[in-house]
């Protein structure tokens, strides 16, 4: 029986979809291609008869693995504080193989290639913006600040807690971080800062009644 070409496109997808598993968990450069091919049950030298090189293959397998944020990515304009509650979590933290890839491949890809780096860069982007409009702030270039500094912030949180040997220390991390981040998203937030820019006003939501925050 002929080698189709629906078992090639199979094969290339089994091939990225390992690919995109390993390289959370190991790093780009911490797996063989040899090793990705062996648990893809495939010999080395059918590489190239998929890849033109092994960049081509980090490329595939990154955006690949941006799938798995797609339902993160989705929630944040509309419910951002559970958004980032998600993210910033010891369930994501502890499964690296399905995590964030923003998160899981920032150091390698800051060595890779300049294409890779710019299909990176372009997601990236897109984050900071959906964090933007989910911002309370009032001004465009404040929420777009505030936007970057929670990415970064989420980023760097995920990665250090990873990082550390001491289970306590890494909650602390990521609990730190998550509880400035729900505060920078809190509509309360804003309300009581244009309150005290008003001269007499109350700016204690809780004298009106109000919760001020739905987003939980």
């Amino acid at each position: 029986m002929g080698y189709s070409q629906a078992d090639k496109i199979a094969t290339h997808q089994r091939i990225v979809e390992v690919a995109a598993k390993r390289f959370r968990e190991h790093g780009i450069e911490g797996v063989s291609i040899a090793d990705l091919m062996k648990e893809a049950g495939l010999t080395v030298g059918g590489f190239y008869k998929h890849f033109d090189s092994r960049d081509e293959l980090v490329r595939e397998a990154f955006e690949f693995a941006l799938r798995d944020i797609e339902p993160w990515e989705s929630a944040i304009p509309t419910a951002p504080r559970r958004a980032m509650r998600s993210y910033i979590s010891e369930s994501h933290r502890d499964n690296v193989a399905t995590a964030c890839p923003i998160s899981a491949l920032v150091n390698d890809m800051s060595r890779s290639t300049q294409e890779t780096r710019e299909v990176y860069s372009a997601r990236v982007e897109k984050i900071i913006n959906l964090i933007s409009r989910a911002s309370p702030a009032q001004e465009s270039a404040k929420k777009r600040a505030e936007a970057v500094l929670i990415l970064s912030a989420s980023v760097g949180a995920l990665t250090l807690s990873r990082a550390v040997s001491d289970p306590k220390l890494s909650k602390q991390i990521l609990d730190g971080a998550l509880s400035e981040i729900l505060e920078k998203l809190s509509a309360k937030r804003t309300k009581r800062k244009n309150a005290a820019a008003v001269p007499g006003t109350d700016v204690d939501a809780r004298k009106r009644g109000h919760t001020g925050d739905s987003d939980t």
